[in-house]
C-alpha cells in the first residue's frame, strides 16, 4: 500500500498512479481510508494505492541461484579480488585486477566488460585509460538505516509513504519470517559507513507514527543500513540511474552502470538483459 497521510498528500497518489500505467504497470487500485483500514486496520491514512503485484524476495537466496546459473554456463567468479586500473585497446580491454587473498596481480583481456560495480562503478570508469572522464557522472552518498520492531506484525502487506526528496520515504517492509523492519530514511555524508546510529530513531518514531500511530516509546531496535550510489546531491531534484552503453561513450563491448539503487536488485534480471544487449552492439 502506498499511503497519503494527509489530503494535500492525496493528488502525489495520482501522479504515481499516472507514472505507473506509463511504465506499463496497469493494477494499481486507488482506495479510500475506510477500505485501506478494511485491509489493514492498524493504518492511518486518508488515501492509497494498492499494488498486488508488489511482493517480497529472498535476496541471497536470488544471488546464490543466479551464482549458480553463471556457473553452469561456464562463467568462473573471482571473489576478493579489486579492479586496479585497465586501458581501452582498438578491440578489447585489458583489466588490472589485484587478489586481495594472494596479494597477486592479474592481467585480464575482455572484448565486453560490464561495469556493474555500484559504489564503485564511477571510480572503475575513472580508471580507464581511454575512456572519456567527462562521461563519469559525480558520485554522492546517501545513507539509509532500518530500525526493527520486536513481537507480532501490525501489518500484513508493504506499507509505503508517498516519496520524499532523494528516497521513498521511512517505509515497513516484512522480511521472509513476517517480522517487520522499518527505513530508508536518507543521510547525505561524505564516507561509506554501515554502521546504524541509534539515533536517528528519533526521527523515525515521527515519520512512522504518520501512519502508525501505535508505535510504541522504545519500540525501535537498530537493524541494518545500505548507502545510496546517488547521481543528484542533496537539494537536487533526483536523477535517475543510467545504464550507459556504446552508443553513449563510444567503447565497443563496454557497458557502465551508474546510480544503481535499490533496482539494482529488484529489477536485475531486466538491467541484465538490456545492458548484455547493450554489450553486444
Amino acid at each position: 500500500l502506498i499511503v497519503a497521510t494527509t489530503a494535500g498528500q492525496e493528488p502525489l497518489l495520482s501522479a504515481i498512479a499516472a507514472s505507473a500505467r506509463s511504465c506499463g504497470v496497469g493494477d494499481l487500485i486507488p482506495l479510500n481510508a475506510a477500505q485501506a483500514r478494511e485491509l489493514e486496520p492498524a493504518l492511518h491514512c486518508t488515501a492509497a494505492l494498492l499494488s498486488p503485484s508488489t511482493g517480497i524476495i529472498d535476496s541471497h537466496g536470488l544471488m546464490l541461484a543466479l551464482r549458480g546459473d553463471a556457473e553452469e554456463h561456464g562463467a568462473f567468479i573471482c571473489f576478493n579480488t579489486s579492479i586496479v586500473s585497465g586501458r581501452i585497446e582498438p578491440d578489447r580491454m585489458i583489466l588490472q585486477t589485484f587478489d586481495r587473498t594472494n596479494g597477486r596481480e592479474y592481467e585480464i583481456a575482455a572484448k565486453r566488460f560490464i561495469n556493474a560495480a555500484g559504489l564503485g562503478a564511477n571510480a572503475i570508469a575513472s580508471r580507464l585509460h581511454g575512456f572519456d572522464a567527462c562521461l563519469v557522472p559525480q558520485l554522492f552518498h546517501a545513507k539509509g538505516s532500518y530500525f526493527s520492531v520486536a513481537g507480532k506484525a501490525a501489518f500484513s502487506r508493504l506499507i509505503y509513504p508517498v516519496p520524499e526528496p532523494g528516497g521513498l520515504g521511512v517505509h515497513l517492509t516484512l522480511d521472509l519470517n513476517g517480522a517487520m523492519r522499518f527505513g530508508p530514511d536518507v543521510e547525505w555524508t561524505e564516507t561509506v559507513d554501515y554502521r546504524v546510529d541509534p539515533g536517528r530513531a528519533a526521527h523515525f518514531y515521527a515519520e512512522i507514527r504518520k501512519y502508525w500511530p501505535q508505535l510504541v516509546d522504545d519500540g525501535l531496535k537498530p537493524a541494518y543500513c545500505g548507502v545510496r550510489p546517488k547521481l543528484s546531491q542533496q537539494g537536487a531534484p533526483n536523477a535517475d540511474f543510467a545504464i550507459q552503453g556504446p552508443e553513449a561513450h563510444g567503447v565497443n563491448g563496454l557497458v557502465n552502470l551508474f546510480g544503481i539503487e535499490s533496482p539494482g536488485l529488484t529489477s536485475c534480471l531486466s538491467i541484465a538483459e538490456h545492458a548484455v544487449s547493450l554489450a553486444a552492439t
